[in-house]
């Protein structure tokens, strides 16, 4: 599967090049808002998702049948932006569960300003020992 291609087909909401890549009775889990959904309701909820999104996957990594990738999500036009964390389990090179982890990109919080702990990530993305 090329998990990157199949991202382009999320973050562009194009429903006709979603569906190939899933098992007819895959499952999605979003684990932030404690939602299970079909492919279908998946696709709907993606599709029907207010705005235009945009967005790169960072990292891949492939063990076996599980697929995990990082990838940063955008309003296309400004606008908030997410880090997700998805783990794609694969049966015969489709999709047969998805187990989503979305977090919101920010600032960090005011305590750990104050308490000068934490510095930026080098653009690099790695920072130190990073693999």
């Amino acid at each position: 599967m090329d998990v990157k291609k199949f991202w382009a087909a999320v973050l562009g909401q194009d429903a006709g090049a979603m569906r190939p890549y899933f098992h007819e009775d895959a499952r999605v889990n979003w684990h932030n808002t404690n939602e299970q959904f079909t492919v279908e309701e998946f696709i709907r909820a993606n599709c029907e998702y207010p705005g235009q999104w945009d967005g790169e996957v960072e990292r891949v990594v492939e063990q076996g049948g599980l697929v995990i990738t990082a990838t940063r999500v955008w309003a296309a036009g400004g606008g908030p932006s997410f880090h997700v964390v998805s783990f794609i389990q694969l049966r015969e090179e489709r999709i047969i569960s998805v187990d989503e982890y979305w977090g919101d990109d920010g600032a960090p919080p005011q305590w750990r300003v104050e308490k000068q702990i934490g510095r930026a990530i080098p653009m690099d993305g790695k920072g130190e020992g990073a693999v």
